[in-house]
């Protein structure tokens, strides 16, 4: 049975991500993978090089929705770091035959200091 976008994602984001294992990063990540985010190289070898940089930070994700829209899926995610520093991110990725071929990224900072004026929460 083959998968869906949304469950390659949701698989992706849990394994390598949650759990810090690059073990299946051949199956998720193509070789030729475009990367939006200015400060990851273009490849699949310049994303792991991020990924072992990133996953030394130890964050806890708390994964808030995963949506899907044909070739494009969106995860949207809390991040807490060893200091309680939050971050509120949104990553959408384009798959393209069963693996992620792109990626783009939206991220907030600090989102514990944040003051609501009208009472709603950054979630």
């Amino acid at each position: 049975m083959m998968q869906t976008n949304k469950e390659i994602v949701t698989a992706f984001h849990q394994q390598v991500f949650v759990n810090g294992d690059l073990s299946d990063i051949n199956k998720f990540v193509k070789e030729d993978y475009i990367q939006h985010n200015p400060e990851v190289a273009n490849g699949r070898e310049g994303f792991v090089k991020f990924l072992h940089t990133l996953l030394q930070q130890k964050l806890q994700y708390d994964t808030k929705n995963i949506s899907a829209d044909g070739e494009m899926v969106y995860v949207f995610y809390k991040t807490t770091d060893e200091q309680g520093h939050q971050s509120k991110t949104c990553d959408i990725y384009r798959l393209e035959n069963g693996q992620i071929a792109e990626h783009w990224d939206v991220i907030e900072e600090n989102i514990e200091k944040i003051k609501s004026v009208n009472g709603n929460s950054v979630f």
